[in-house]
């Protein structure tokens, strides 16, 4: 899997996933800091990269129908700051990871509110 982390995310994710064996950049790195959301999702389809964020904007499907992205998972944490969202995100890596996001509609194993329409997927303190 290939993904892009929004810039809301700490760099520490990116390292980790690379450390994992996934592809991953940042939208920071890519010189995409405080662009629109339209272009933030617009890079990350360009590059076939499954966008993380924080970000309840970019996530929607009003907004970002599925055919317009690769794949977009919003994390919802109970906590803010960057050690509390980093280690938020990480506690949820095994389930992001074991999800077949690429390619096909998403069954959100594991989370709440799931649907098989939707590429997407919310991972907040109380689901995933």
């Amino acid at each position: 899997m290939r993904f892009k982390i929004d810039e809301n995310l700490p760099q520490e994710i990116a390292d980790d996933l690379i450390k994992l064996g996934y592809e991953a950049d940042t939208v920071s790195a890519e010189g995409l800091s405080g662009a629109e959301d339209s272009a933030v999702v617009a890079a990350a389809k360009a590059a076939g990269r499954i966008l993380l964020t924080l970000d309840k904007g970019i996530a929607s499907l009003h907004r970002y129908p599925i055919n317009q992205h690769e794949g977009i998972v919003l994390f919802r944490p109970d906590s803010w700051g960057k050690r509390a969202v980093a280690t938020f995100v990480r506690s949820r890596f095994s389930t992001l990871l074991a999800m077949d996001l690429e390619g096909t509609a998403n069954r959100r194993r594991g989370c709440k509110n799931s649907s098989p329409l939707t590429r997407d997927v919310i991972c907040s303190a109380q689901a995933c």
